[in-house]
């Protein structure tokens, strides 16, 4: 297995596990949350990319720039079916859902790009995600309360987010830079017609270094590691480490706020965290010829 990929994947689920530990401090709407994200993102990585003179050493290509066009629509629709089925459901089972995209993800390595089967990859996928339910789900949000359409917007979600996943392991010449920015400014194209500017009058310092802080590091930060590490991690191994996201986001709850895990909550921890190793002790067998730098 690559490790460095597989670190870097790791950092980025981590680190995108706190990003409701900052929004809360934000003062802003998902979406013009959102639009923040993209625009410092976008405007960060343009200075890096040619102040560095990265731009000098990209290698174009036209099939890889319609990759990178695609994925930046499907992640920016990913995140606009998120924030709509928060507006129609529960945050709880909203995410519930949109945790099926490491497994939409696994089937779509074995199906279209003709990975190889494993049953082992499966069952730690599946048990992860089983995790994820027994930390979200509680007995006082079942899902006999969720509504219809906020649980198509969900699952609408996780397949535009798995489809951003899967266009991204095609993307092999083009730098995580390159790729990053041209996604986020696409995002700030796409929602800039959405985003209500009234909600930026009367917010405070705090506020916008936070805001700030998550287009920088959860958006910037997060999507070079990303964009750097799937294009040399199996769909099995992404799929698993993406259960580090809701993992990392009750962790924060317990030691940071101060909220105390039921004993089901505490059992999913520890399912996602032995899923996971399962899949890193799998995955190390891997031919060594396969563990290209990063």
């Amino acid at each position: 297995m690559n490790k460095p990929a597989f670190l870097k994947l790791s950092i980025s689920m981590v680190i995108f596990g706190s990003i409701g530990f900052f929004s809360k401090y934000t003062g802003l709407p998902a979406l013009e949350l959102v639009f923040v994200r993209c625009v410092s993102a976008s405007a960060i990585l343009a200075v890096y990319w040619l102040a560095t003179g990265q731009y000098k050493k990209e290698r174009w290509s036209i099939k890889e720039m319609l990759f990178i066009l695609g994925g930046g629509v499907t992640l920016v629709i990913n995140w606009l079916f998120l924030f709509l089925a928060f507006e129609k459901t529960s945050v709880t089972a909203a995410i519930s859902i949109y945790n099926t995209a490491p497994l939409i993800v696994l089937v779509a390595g074995w199906t279209l790009f003709r990975e190889k089967f494993q049953w082992g990859g499966l069952l730690a996928t599946l048990a992860a995600f089983i995790g994820t339910i027994m930390i979200t789900v509680t007995a006082s949000s079942a899902f006999s309360h969720v509504l219809l359409v906020g649980s198509v917007y969900a699952f609408c979600a996780a397949i535009f987010y798995a489809g951003t996943v899967m266009i991204g392991t095609r993307i092999k010449q083009a730098s995580p830079y390159l790729v990053t920015f041209l996604q986020t400014f696409i995002g700030v194209i796409m929602l800039a017609p959405f985003v209500d500017f009234s909600k930026y009058t009367g917010l405070t310092p705090e506020n916008w270094t936070f805001s700030l802080l998550t287009g920088v590091i959860h958006t910037g930060i997060v999507y070079l590691l990303f964009y750097g590490s799937i294009r040399f991690l199996r769909t099995s191994v992404i799929s698993a480490l993406s259960y580090l996201d809701p993992c990392v986001a009750i962790l924060l709850d317990i030691f940071i706020t101060g909220f105390a895990p039921s004993y089901m909550q505490a059992a999913g921890i520890a399912i996602i965290f032995l899923a996971v190793s399962y899949t890193v002790r799998k995955n190390s067998q891997e031919d060594p010829a396969a563990q290209r730098q990063v």
